[in-house]
């Protein structure tokens, strides 16, 4: 196998790229400086071998705590509950959170043999109980899983003292969250529900 189809072969294996993006992706780095295709690969390197994930949230970082777990400005008394760790630059660009995260790493998934041991869902039980969490909000997607994923999340925090609500419906359901603009999340934070069993009776 050649070079250039090495190249495309690798690019096709990216999740979301297909046959046609992989050669849009090879011509430009054909294109560019040999110095901008050596960035670019010490890049991936650099990302690939000194990212981390944060020892309290799950977030990415290259310290054993992330930027947001580490900043004392930050509303230490509510937690924000994503599937992925790139869903929080998409809240943090909402601007209106000014809490703290927590990634579980996915979503329940049957079909995929994803259980609840395989996520982070035990290690936000042990925050909620350690920090006097006043309230957790559960921004996993409004696909089938991320419901069934907040449901299952919220029953595990039930009794523990904190709000548990969810966010709104500004987010369509069955859309990834991945998928929804600022202003979208901005109002579905806003409007979020209660998901604690006395207020939904």
């Amino acid at each position: 196998m050649s070079a250039l189809a090495r190249l495309i072969q690798r690019l096709k294996e990216l999740p979301g790229i297909g046959e046609k993006s992989a050669q849009r992706i090879t011509r430009y780095i054909l294109r560019i400086k040999r110095e901008e295709a050596a960035e670019l690969s010490e890049a991936i390197l650099a990302a690939r071998d000194k990212t981390r994930t944060c020892e309290r949230c799950g977030n990415l970082t290259e310290d054993e705590l992330c930027e947001i777990c580490k900043d004392p400005s930050r509303v230490q008394t509510e937690i924000c509950v994503v599937e992925e760790a790139f869903d929080i630059p998409l809240i943090e660009r909402a601007g209106v959170y000014k809490g703290l995260y927590h990634v579980l790493g996915g979503v329940l998934s049957p079909m995929e043999d994803v259980s609840a041991d395989e996520l982070r869902i035990a290690e936000l039980v042990g925050r909620v109980k350690q920090k006097g969490t006043k309230e957790v909000i559960l921004a996993t997607s409004a696909t089938t899983e991320g419901e069934a994923t907040a449901f299952y999340v919220a029953e595990q925090l039930r009794g523990l003292g904190s709000k548990i609500s969810r966010i709104a419906r500004g987010i369509p359901a069955g859309a990834d969250l991945g998928l929804a603009d600022e202003v979208t999340i901005s109002r579905a934070l806003s409007g979020r529900k209660s998901m604690d069993s006395t207020d939904q009776e």
